[in-house]
């Protein structure tokens, strides 16, 4: 307790979380994790122009363009009170050869490096769905006995972006490790209290810009939340939303799929309209406010691999109230 000028006592609050991210991208995880009231110490992106746009959006923000394997610096975070990140999704991507650990993408590895310098309370990993097949379990083990060595008590859950109000069918994997101390104060958040929009609620104004005729029919066609966002790999084409299943899930919404516009439909567009980068970063989760830097297809991969940031903030607000209460436990103990 601290005494006031007054002579009574006011209790002493502990200062903001801080994290080190890895892997930010375009920051829906950061964002997240800043909206639950933690502060980001640093954030290491090798991608230029997710770079760009994290340096757009939060100036203040301490972002290093490196290679996480390079990383060097480490030790100089240690004290921070979270490690968080998504890792590169390839190397366990159904949509891919899911060659794991054998992938040169895989940064697991290196991602453990930076937890034994750092050695945070809590870590936060977000991945694809893919890891979780029975083929890693081997492989699942081996990362959670590497952290269980460092202190730490480890659960992957996976978790869908409609049960947090994304409008979008997006099951994604996170990865919880704390230090065992905390372990009983941490629980997941609860799905389905926020029910997401369709497509035609969330985009109707966007859609409707430039005066499409056609926009209200369009809003009652699109009447279920979006297929899952696919943000594309660097070694193939433009951006467009996803393989054929996709392309036939989105023509059911009344969306062309096949390619993303740079506006929206004029007032006398006939057809199935084109989604602009700012739509799709709106079905992501984005606030309007987060502005994406790059030409389209830079832009449109940044949004389409981005962590949804109310999924990144219900599972931050679960671990601030876990490492909250912990603290507070050990100032009044």
């Amino acid at each position: 307790m601290r005494k006031s000028a007054a002579g009574y006592t006011s209790p002493i609050m502990p200062s903001p979380l801080t994290t080190l991210e890895l892997c930010a991208g375009a920051g829906g995880q950061a964002l997240g994790l800043e909206q639950a009231g933690i502060e980001h110490a640093g954030l290491i992106e090798i991608d230029p122009h997710a770079c760009a746009t994290l340096r757009l959006n939060r100036p203040q923000w301490n972002v290093m363009q490196q290679d996480l394997t390079l990383f060097s610096d480490a030790s100089a975070f240690k004290g921070v009170d979270i490690v968080s990140g998504g890792l590169p999704c390839p190397p366990f991507s159904k949509a891919g050869k899911q060659l794991g650990k054998n992938d040169e993408r895989n940064l697991f590895p290196a991602a453990i490096d930076v937890v034994d310098q750092v050695r945070p309370r809590a870590v936060m990993i977000e991945n694809v769905r893919g890891i979780l097949d029975a083929v890693f379990q081997d492989y699942r083990t081996y990362i959670a006995g590497r952290l269980k060595k460092l202190g730490y008590v480890t659960d992957w859950r996976l978790l869908n972006a409609s049960d947090y109000g994304v409008p979008q069918l997006r099951p994604r994997v996170v990865f919880m490790a704390v230090l065992s101390q905390y372990a009983d104060h941490f629980s997941w958040p609860e799905p389905g209290l926020t029910v997401p929009q369709t497509v035609g609620e969330v985009l109707y104004d966007l859609i409707a810009a430039k005066g499409w005729k056609g926009a209200k029919a369009w809003k009652k066609r699109a009447n279920e939340i979006a297929p899952t966002i696919v943000g594309g790999s660097k070694k193939h084409g433009g951006p467009d939303l996803g393989p054929t299943r996709a392309k036939r899930a989105w023509a059911a919404l009344g969306v062309n799929a096949h390619v993303l516009a740079d506006e929206p439909p004029e007032r006398d567009f006939v057809g199935m309209p084109k989604l602009t980068v700012p739509m799709v970063a709106r079905l992501q989760g984005f606030p309007d406010s987060w502005t994406i830097t790059g030409r389209k297809t830079n832009a449109y991969r940044q949004v389409g691999n981005a962590f949804p940031p109310p999924v990144a903030l219900a599972v931050a607000q679960q671990l601030v109230a876990c490492l909250t209460a912990r603290r507070l436990l050990s100032m009044h103990g």
